[in-house]
């Protein structure tokens, strides 16, 4: 198969990842022009990240101003498993990446976008890898633009109940495992009930240092109550 052709491939199997982004991302966009921002500005975020989670809490960082030094560990927590995808992903890479191929194809490494590229029965070639970014990174972007005009066009009471379909994309991904395993469902309300405290009891911490409280106890009691029993060889 020629260069173009597995870019054309990486673009056909990227299409219904562009397709959901770019629905979710329309809530983003509200979200940030919401909080302040811009167009160009929630653009540029989209642009740079790819991440709908740090994206979202990182506008709430913003919004709420907090440091650099919050925003960085905030972003390292809710983002770190993307360094391990990365991982997993470099065994099916082929040959041909280089480290520049690498370097660059770090940028779109998202949970759909990993999901992908790991499931191909073959090596993972570098401009198949760069057809399924740049059409999902447009689906994106192009979502983000569309939900930040719209939300300087739109009536306030209009935008604050459509930029729930971010949160509502982060509900998707967490009920179906939550209902078929009791350890991630007790992490879910566990971090939950964490948040709630966090909001009603102890407002005086900022929210992105409760982001990262939360996530953290929540994971330390998760390998706490649900262990993962070793398989007997």
């Amino acid at each position: 198969m020629k260069k173009n052709n597995y870019f054309l491939n990486g673009i056909s199997h990227g299409i219904p990842i562009a397709l959901g982004y770019l629905s979710v991302s329309f809530g983003f966009g509200i979200m940030a022009v919401s909080s302040g921002l811009s167009v160009l500005q929630a653009v540029i975020i989209s642009l740079t990240n790819l991440t709908s989670a740090g994206q979202a809490q990182g506008i709430s960082v913003i919004a709420s101003k907090g440091t650099l030094t919050e925003m960085a560990l905030v972003q390292l927590v809710i983002n770190i498993r993307y360094a391990l995808m990365a991982l997993s992903l470099s065994q099916k890479l082929d040959k041909k990446f280089t480290l520049l191929n690498r370097l660059i194809a770090a940028y779109g490494i998202t949970d759909e976008i990993f999901a992908v590229c790991s499931t191909k029965q073959k090596t993972v070639r570098p401009s198949y890898m760069y057809g399924v970014i740049v059409i999902s990174a447009t689906g994106w972007v192009l979502g983000t633009f569309l939900g930040a005009v719209s939300g300087e066009l739109m009536p306030e009471s209009l935008t604050s109940s459509m930029g729930i379909l971010l949160y509502g994309m982060f509900l998707a991904i967490i009920i179906p495992p939550a209902g078929k395993h009791r350890s991630i469902l007790f992490v879910v309300l566990f971090a939950a009930g964490l948040s709630i405290a966090f909001r009603y009891l102890l407002p005086m911490v900022s929210e992105g240092y409760a982001v990262i409280i939360c996530a953290v106890l929540a994971s330390v009691a998760g390998a706490v109550f649900f262990p993962r029993k070793e398989e007997d060889e």
